[in-house]
């Protein structure tokens, strides 16, 4: 009988060890992570456009790196909007050599498409060399 209750402790002890694991991994990071697909912004608004739900399962919260025009900086909001299509907020703020109309290439997590707004969004992204 006691070596059943000390088994008994012992796998409950192993289960609260597991689920603690499970429950509290560390945070990703996607400035190390390795992108899922790099693409234009241009092209995957098209994706989201033709099918909105194969796009979804696609790209939903994998790392993605995304080309495109810089068209809007809002240093307040740490975010830039790239091709007037894609909303991308950055993790340490908007790097400060940016100009409106250039090519830029940012890596970050994809987490939507609004298409209320047709905007796609994307969020800890760094900016990475052209």
């Amino acid at each position: 009988m006691k070596r059943k209750v000390i088994l008994f402790f012992f796998l409950v002890i192993i289960v609260v060890i597991g689920t603690c694991l499970y429950t509290y991994k560390d945070h990703r990071d996607i400035a190390t992570e390795k992108e899922s697909y790099t693409i234009a912004t241009t092209q995957i608004f098209s994706e989201f456009q033709a099918n909105e739900n194969s796009a979804n399962s696609k790209y939903l919260d994998k790392t993605i790196e995304v080309t495109g025009d810089l068209s809007n900086i809002d240093i307040a909001t740490k975010s830039i909007v790239i091709n007037d299509k894609l909303f991308a907020t950055f993790k340490d703020g908007v790097p400060k050599n940016l100009k409106l109309g250039s090519k830029i290439k940012i890596k970050g997590r994809f987490i939507g498409y609004d298409a209320l707004v047709e905007e796609l969004k994307m969020d800890q992204c760094v900016l990475e060399t052209p």
